[in-house]
């Protein structure tokens, strides 16, 4: 199982009021790790739709 894995079946098992201070550190964290000078809802964008790709690209591996 892989680290992503393991932190998803950890984050399943919260109360709702957990995850949200969860989801609030976790933001916090890749603010401290973006590149200089970019606007972070621009950068939360790049990465969703990176996610969307990812998946995309998964179920075509797939099928």
């Amino acid at each position: 199982m892989t680290y992503r894995e393991k932190l998803l079946q950890e984050v399943e098992t919260l109360p709702d009021s957990m995850v949200e201070t969860v989801l609030e550190f976790v933001r916090s964290l890749k603010q401290n790790d973006l590149p200089g000078g970019v606007n972070p809802k621009v950068w939360e964008a790049y990465l969703a739709s990176k996610r969307e790709r990812e998946e995309v690209y998964r179920r075509l591996a797939n099928s």
